[in-house]
């Protein structure tokens, strides 16, 4: 069954499926660049990453492993707390290894969570911790605390963005494309 271009709920696409595995493959090249010859083990944040990580380490052509976090400031609202946990920690210790934390898309809502997960991933003595992003949404990045991504696929507006990976309410996550969610959707003006 294929899925409607675009989705009924989705305003516009902004970025295709061939957009985006274009830009995954440019980025594995370049870790794969960059990382050559040391023991690198990504870190998808659950669950927007999961795509894309997912894309990511079939176009890194050197050895790795991955691995999964969960962590959150938000509890059950849709505005952060200002507490960080770690709901999912890692299966596997990070200590001298270098390790690249995997996010769908960095803006300031996230900045907490980020911070906190750098900060505690240093803190267990891991080689280097870099991030790539696939989206960044850089307009917003005056706010202080937000933290620019040591790679980044797209540079993009900040708008309600849905699809591979993301998600509103858990749904869209599934779309292969990256689309603008009408704002009815989510009571948006």
């Amino acid at each position: 069954m294929a899925l409607n271009y675009p989705h009924s709920d989705i305003e516009a696409v902004r970025l295709t499926e061939q957009e985006i595995a274009v830009q995954v493959a440019a980025l594995g090249e370049q870790i794969s660049r960059d990382y050559d010859g040391k023991d690198l083990v990504l870190v998808g944040i659950l669950t927007g990453s999961t795509l894309f990580l997912a894309d990511l380490v079939r176009r890194i052509e050197i050895p790795l492993s991955f691995d999964f976090v969960a962590v959150s400031s938000y509890g059950s609202d849709t505005r952060s707390s200002g507490v960080v946990r770690i709901l999912k920690d890692l299966d596997e210790p990070v200590e001298s290894r270098h390790v690249l934390v995997v996010e769908d898309v960095m803006n300031p809502r996230m900045a907490l969570r980020l911070s906190y997960l750098l900060d505690n991933l240093r803190s267990r003595r891991a080689a280097s911790v870099r991030v790539v992003t696939l989206l960044d949404k850089t307009s917003r990045r005056q706010v202080p605390g937000t933290i620019a991504p040591d790679y980044c696929g797209f540079v993009v507006d900040e708008e309600y963005l849905v699809g591979y990976g993301m998600d509103y309410l858990g749904r869209y996550r599934s779309l292969p494309y990256i689309g603008v969610l009408k704002p009815i959707i989510y009571g948006g003006g």
